[in-house]
């Protein structure tokens, strides 16, 4: 999730039905808000699962996660009023619709989803900004000591130093309502993919090219054998359901519009705006990528690219300070959470002491500092980004959308419909177990040679 709701506009003195100010957002807003949160460090993969998965399954499973996130949304978008689409009941989270919805344990288990994205996503964010950091120098170094210079930079130090910035940033009160926050990011996020996207670009026209294939990597090539293709495969999936997550936010978006007309017909039409724009240049940047690359295809495209140094050092550095901020957009809703709950149960825990909170200063120290210890345990950038993905995909974006429209729709169980629906949850479970368990096996693998603290690229 890299884009924070800005506080809503409105004209004063006018409210909606809600007694809250009047709502203003457009199908052009929420398109926005769509775009600037899907588009992100998962566009980096993309080149890499494609190098996996071949020119025929490659764009097709692209479009086939595009097509199954649009549809779930609009399954969201309905829950977001308990009731009549245009007059019932509004629910501010995502959370709350579950709550309204569903109930019971489905609370937890939402709420548990979320937060281990939060905290996966930290762990990724942590890992993507350090190789960022360290590929500047690498890249300088190639262009002034020549690409056959030892140029491999210790990822750990950068590790450590992006978790010390934001062991400082953490403790910023209410750090996550500046709105100019979400606009860097925003604009960071969309600079960098978008050079990612120039320069596969340009190495696909000029060369050199790396060879591709109509199934991608081949056994016995590019992988030991048939079992690794397959894992690597099931991992490329987990990549790029991670690319699509944004169904998380979707409710928080819909909370901006305006109506009427109803906010489930604005938030469709934005959906498939966002959706088809962020496919395409999904394509775009995993096909043109891949045909640079090849098979080869690094896991992070820009990590390929050395030349021209400046701007490739200027697309490290928008990722830099785009996950410097988007690592407080995307945690702080988790430190405020457990700040009020710890709160209501201790209220000593309020006090200040000298003008510091030391629980706050405690909590989120000790909070962000093991982030930074599972980063550098773990500096796995595509295994991390498939866990992320299969965290976040079925639940999220598949399950709880189908269990809130099948309650809200009063659909009889075992119904066409029902039957329908609850096959695409099974399908898009199996794809997360698969891309799962591919991730883990990911990590497993490559701690067999891993030496912490001695990571290079």
């Amino acid at each position: 999730m890299e884009v924070d709701m800005p506080t809503r506009g409105g004209i004063h003195g006018e409210v909606d039905d809600d007694g809250k100010e009047k709502r203003t957002g457009t199908v052009w807003t929420a398109a926005a808000h769509i775009i600037t949160a899907v588009i992100g460090s998962g566009v980096l993969s993309l080149a890499w699962a494609m190098a996996q998965l071949g020119w025929v399954a490659g764009p097709l499973i692209l479009l086939l996660f595009a097509g199954i996130t649009y549809y779930t949304c609009c399954l969201l978008s309905d829950c977001y009023r308990v009731g009549d689409p245009a007059t019932g009941k509004r629910n501010y989270t995502y959370t709350e619709a579950v709550e309204s919805y569903l109930g019971g344990w489905y609370v937890w288990f939402c709420g548990f989803c979320q937060y281990a994205n939060m905290f996966g996503t930290g762990i990724g964010y942590t890992i993507t900004a350090a190789a960022s950091a360290a590929a500047i120098l690498k890249s300088n170094c190639f262009h002034w000591r020549g690409h056959d210079a030892d140029c491999t930079q210790n990822t750990g130090s950068y590790i450590i130093g992006f978790g010390v910035v934001q062991i400082i940033f953490s403790q910023l009160p209410n750090f996550h309502e500046l709105w100019w926050l979400s606009v860097i990011a925003a604009v960071m996020s969309f600079s960098y993919a978008t050079i990612a996207v120039g320069l596969a670009l340009g190495q696909a026209i000029s060369g050199p090219t790396g060879k591709t294939t109509l199934y991608g990597s081949q056994v016995g090539v590019d992988v030991d054998s048939f079992t690794q293709k397959i894992w690597m495969t099931f991992q490329a999936l987990g990549n790029i359901a991670f690319a699509y997550s944004y169904t998380i936010i979707l409710i928080e978006i819909q909370d901006t519009l305006r109506s009427p007309p109803a906010e489930n017909k604005t938030m469709r039409q934005a959906s498939i705006v966002g959706v088809v724009t962020t496919t395409a240049f999904y394509l775009m940047c995993g096909c043109l990528g891949y045909a640079a690359f090849g098979n080869a295809a690094p896991g992070n495209i820009l990590s390929g690219f050395y030349e021209p140094y400046w701007l490739v050092d200027f697309a490290n550095v928008c990722i830099v300070l785009h996950l410097v901020g988007g690592f407080q957009v995307f945690l702080q809703p988790l430190f405020a959470a457990v700040e009020a709950d710890v709160a209501s149960r201790w209220p000593c825990a309020r006090q200040q002491h000298g003008g510091v909170n030391v629980f706050r200063l405690v909590w989120r120290t000790g909070f962000v500092a093991l982030i930074t210890l599972f980063a550098v345990l773990l500096p796995f950038f595509n295994s991390i980004l498939g866990i992320l993905g299969s965290i976040a995909f079925w639940p999220l974006t598949v399950f709880f959308p189908v269990e809130m429209y099948i309650r809200k729709q009063q659909i009889p169980r075992f119904s066409g419909t029902w039957l329908a629906l609850q096959a695409l949850s099974v399908f898009c479970f199996i794809i997360t177990i698969a891309a799962g368990a591919a991730s883990v096996q990911g990590v497993r693998d490559s701690l067999k040679t891993y030496v912490p603290f001695q990571s290079r690229s």
